[in-house]
């Protein structure tokens, strides 16, 4: 058939040069009538099984033979069209094997099956693809809907984050600012107290070194007075020289063997050790508050946090099932031949797990399609 074509599009005779543009290049079809140098293919025939350029496609416009061709789009895989077995155009759909034959496979080894004209199946197929296009532009607006929400989202995050970080900087600057004074303060009232008793101090001391050179100069004159042979000066002198201490003499003094600030010492050491407690505790809840916040929490975030349990039969309530290994539960409407036990629940259709949570969990639950219902015994919790 291919021979007959060219020959006859070679009786046409030779035509002017074309544009260069219109030679076949990388990644064009070709013409396969053209000699030399081959121009791009304009159309394709399945019956021919050859791509033609306009010049050499005119046959099957004007032939009244060629006129019942069929012509598609020039493409270079024409082979694909043709049945392997019999060398036929594809024209008919199997639905039972799902694949396109040609008229012969219909009466051979697709015999009995389900089939179709090829245009009839892609007719059908073509409704199949305009409600899965539509369910797709569906899919693809609320997903640009999700897109446009998460990014407003995570910069509403980075805006409130940001802000958070300020602000934390801010008040936490604030509190070192705050403990720094009142360091300052406890120095300067250690000092001043310091100051004044080693002021007090030092006037005791300056009263008592004058007290002690009294006292020496009284005990050299009665020593002298002793040896003095003068009854009557030692008379009028002794009097005076032995009289006690005067009412302005310092009192007995106590004083303290070792002097030290431990207690002061003591108290900053518990304040600081207080602030760490309360630095710690508070410092836990913003941890858990920064990790509440989430832009957005899919089921793989729970999963992360999730945890199995076992199921306690002694617990559960005559129409649940548990699975083998206590982890998964089903309501059945048979009655379960469960034990006598005093924790088994006999009016709510309950059960309760050996390990215990606290805080929120999340359960999921699966329905079957009888109303009966399972859970899985995996929970998310904080």
């Amino acid at each position: 058939m291919l021979a007959e074509v060219v020959e006859k599009l070679k009786k046409t005779g030779l035509q002017a040069a074309p544009p260069a543009h219109c030679y076949a290049g990388p990644g064009d079809v070709a013409c396969d009538v053209c000699t030399g140098r081959k121009r791009k293919a304009f159309k394709s025939c399945l019956v021919c099984l050859a791509s033609y350029c306009e010049t050499h496609l005119q046959p099957h416009y004007e032939s009244p033979p060629f006129k019942k061709h069929k012509l598609v789009k020039a493409t270079g895989n024409l082979q694909e069209k043709i049945c392997s077995h019999h060398d036929k155009l594809l024209e008919v759909y199997c639905r039972t094997d799902k694949q396109c034959i040609c008229l012969l496979c219909v009466m051979d080894e697709h015999r009995g099956h389900d089939t179709v004209s090829a245009a009839a199946e892609r007719t059908e197929k073509q409704k199949q693809l305009g409600a899965t296009q539509s369910k797709f532009q569906q899919r693809i607006q609320e997903r640009e809907k999700e897109l446009q929400d998460l990014r407003q989202a995570v910069q509403s995050l980075k805006c409130s984050a940001q802000t958070a970080v300020e602000d934390s900087e801010r008040i936490f600057t604030e509190l070192i600012h705050s403990i720094e004074r009142k360091c300052s303060e406890v120095k300067e009232l250690i000092r001043d107290q310091e100051k004044a008793e080693v002021r007090w101090a030092e006037g005791l001391l300056e009263r008592l070194e004058q007290e002690i050179a009294e006292l020496r100069r009284r005990d050299t004159e009665l020593e002298q007075l002793s040896h003095t042979e003068d009854h009557i000066h030692f008379l009028q002198s002794c009097q005076s020289l032995c009289a006690p201490p005067g009412p302005g003499d310092l009192s007995s003094i106590t004083v303290s063997s070792h002097v030290s600030l431990e207690a002061v010492s003591k108290s900053v050491s518990e304040l600081k050790k207080r602030l760490e407690d309360v630095c710690k505790v508070e410092l836990d809840k913003v941890s858990e508050s920064v990790k509440e916040v989430h832009t957005v929490r899919t089921r793989e975030h729970f999963l992360q946090d999730s945890c199995q349990l076992t199921l306690d039969p002694n617990t559960a309530y005559e129409s649940l099932c548990l699975s083998e290994g206590n982890r998964e539960v089903t309501r059945v409407r048979e009655i379960q031949s469960y034990p006598d036990h005093p924790e088994r629940f006999d009016y709510w259709d309950q059960v309760l797990c050996r390990e215990g949570l606290s805080g929120r969990c999340y359960w999921e639950a699966e329905w079957s399609e009888n109303g009966d219902y399972g859970v899985s015994i995996a929970v998310s919790y904080k």
